[in-house]
């Protein structure tokens, strides 16, 4: 460059022909023995065989175990008490708390689960540290083990607290029958307020057990018609004596082939 004559650029534009690029060969691990390996195969191939292992036992698991069958969904039983799966107990526990029911359904709903998973999302964007060792990270080993210990916890209460005699009665299986409406029998169920508790096809809810199939005589049914049994109370029948026979005999008919 000389001064008053500018300045001039010269560019290479030259490029490798396809005969002299080098081929694209996996790195070369060897040096680093027990620090990294190649994803394929070698760590594919573990991932692969730790899943095998869970699901195989998972299929053990729930042929051992198969999950217990309920009745069928009954929309007008607003009695049952619904209970979700495993995994979303502790949120169905965190509903229980005044603090996230109610008036605030929306915190224990909405806020809270938001804000936890939220911050799980996040993570490998607020910590990004080269460190993997969890006793030289406290922040994000402390949040995770916070975390694990209110999801146990809250768990353990939601099935410790649940009242699982009440469920298995609520969703027990029970025989049908072909109820003739028309039936004397049917017209007193009705008229006594009976249908409130044991439902229209007398299935059961509300705390009331099926009436279909009892094995009880005329005799029974009138018996604790009049005086009441469990949770049923003395004195809720007030119809006169050939009501009661009516219904009694209805009652103890169903369910008999």
């Amino acid at each position: 460059m000389h001064r008053g004559k500018g300045m001039k650029f010269v560019g290479d534009s030259r490029v490798l022909a396809p005969e002299s690029r080098k081929p694209m060969l996996p790195k070369d691990y060897s040096e680093y023995p027990g620090k990294t390996e190649a994803f394929w195969p070698n760590f594919l191939l573990k991932e692969w065989m730790v899943g095998a292992v869970f699901l195989v036992g998972f299929l053990c698991l729930t042929v051992a175990h198969p999950a217990p069958l309920e009745r069928i969904a009954d929309p007008t039983d607003t009695s049952y008490i619904p209970l979700p799966d495993w995994y979303f107990l502790f949120l169905y526990q965190l509903l229980k708390y005044s603090f996230a029911s109610g008036p605030y359904t929306i915190v224990g709903a909405m806020i809270i689960p938001g804000l936890a998973f939220g911050g799980l999302l996040l993570a490998p964007f607020l910590d990004r540290g080269p460190e993997r060792r969890a006793r030289k990270r406290p922040l994000a080993t402390g949040f995770m083990l916070l975390a694990l210990a209110a999801i146990v916890f809250l768990t353990w209460q939601s099935v410790s607290t649940h009242d699982w005699a009440a469920a298995e009665r609520q969703g027990k299986i029970v025989p049908k029958a072909d109820i003739n409406k028309a039936d004397p029998g049917y017209e007193v169920f009705k008229a006594q307020g009976c249908i409130n508790c044991h439902g229209e096809n007398l299935q059961g809810g509300a705390g009331a057990p099926s009436l279909i199939g009892t094995g009880l005589s005329a005799d029974e049914v009138s018996k604790i018609a009049k005086d009441g049994k469990g949770k049923m109370p003395a004195g809720i029948f007030k119809g006169n004596d050939q009501q009661l026979k009516q219904l009694s005999d209805f009652i103890s008919g169903l369910g008999k082939k």
